[in-house]
């Protein structure tokens, strides 16, 4: 039976499934990162790529010696994954009404812990960032009641949902804002299975890279799926929280947990304004779907290039046992001489 998983994976847990002594830490050659002050601080929502870079992987390895570089490494390493308050991304509950499915989603600022002591304003969801997961069934009526707590109006787009025109959440075209202490309500039947997202509409520039965004599945009616035991959504962005996996910068990121033969479904999604083309080591992607749409001709690959707003469903065979990296190969957004950072996590199969 296909689940969702929310890993609550501390780091002794993490390195007991490995197998590695506690205080020795994840091979230092997959992962790193030094928390030096100049790589906390959040890049400005609206700021350049280069300007967002800069602030991650600021320093040079000319600063550091090589020992430096080293230790850099492993103190981080020996975090992951360190524990961060909330957790994005979980599934919310609907209430029911008659044989409607409502969804309630209140937009209100808070202060989101990115990375250990590191708390940066986000606009959110329900409180998280990601916004809680919203599923339900092709063919189910689905009721969305959006409320805006927020400072200045926003919208909700629910992207690539096939819905009335009336609600596709684009201010002035489709929808008027939802202005502050204002509610807009969504009621549509679900007519697209696949992986897709919801995310604001109005100054989205600023307001999804602060955290205005979050995911939805639509199962379809007839059952079908890969034969996946495990069902992981990852959301990326950028932006003023800076650069993020399900609302978290390495080494605060949560792992992927599977035990050999297991079979995992990855819903990647980029929510971002920046490319970011995802790797993984040691084990291959079968990509067998673009956009909430299937393919007829799935095709594998180990580094999968996401675009702004595309969806890729990849299946992952555990079948090859180890802690395997996982990370975005623009290499500002994960690695600097102080050590990796931000988009980076790990596979781990277990034997």
């Amino acid at each position: 039976m296909t689940r969702m998983v929310s890993h609550k994976t501390t780091r002794r847990n993490l390195l007991k499934t490995v197998g590695i002594a506690a205080g020795a830490g994840l091979a230092a050659s997959y992962l790193g990162a030094c928390a030096r002050k100049e790589d906390t601080k959040p890049a400005a929502a609206g700021g350049t790529a280069q300007e967002m870079a800069s602030q991650q992987s600021s320093g040079t390895s000319g600063e550091l010696t090589p020992d430096l570089i080293d230790k850099a490494h492993e103190t981080v390493v020996k975090q992951f994954p360190a524990k961060t308050e909330g957790e994005g991304c979980l599934p919310l509950e609907p209430k029911i009404d008659g044989d409607v499915k409502v969804f309630e989603l209140t937009c209100k600022e808070v202060d989101w812990e990115v990375k250990p002591g590191i708390k940066i304003k986000a606009w959110t969801y329900n409180g998280t960032v990601p916004g809680p997961l919203l599923r339900f069934k092709e063919g189910d009526k689905v009721r969305i009641v959006i409320k805006n707590e927020l400072p200045e109006s926003t919208s909700l787009h629910l992207h690539d949902l096939r819905v009335p025109n009336k609600f596709d959440g684009v201010t002035y075209v489709t929808n008027p804002p939802i202005k502050p202490g204002e509610t807009q309500v969504y009621e549509f039947v679900a007519t697209a299975p696949g992986s897709h997202m919801y995310h604001s509409h109005h100054n989205a520039y600023e307001q999804i890279t602060r955290g205005l965004a979050g995911g939805i599945i639509v199962d379809p009616k007839d059952g079908r799926n890969y034969g996946e035991t495990q069902d992981i959504m990852i959301l990326l962005n950028d932006g003023a929280l800076g650069y993020t996996i399900n609302g978290k910068q390495f080494p605060a990121t949560k792992p992927i947990v599977a035990k050999k033969g297991e079979i995992v479904r990855l819903r990647l999604m980029n929510t971002g304004q920046l490319y970011h083309p995802f790797h993984l080591h040691g084990l291959p992607m079968k990509i067998v779907e673009i956009d909430g749409f299937p393919l007829a001709n799935p095709w594998m690959c180990d580094t999968i290039s996401l675009n702004p707003g595309n969806r890729y469903d990849a299946i992952v065979k555990a079948d090859n046992p180890g802690v395997w990296a996982f990370h975005c190969h623009v290499l500002t957004h994960a690695e600097s001489p102080q050590g990796m950072h931000s988009m980076v996590t790990v596979f781990i199969v277990q034997e």
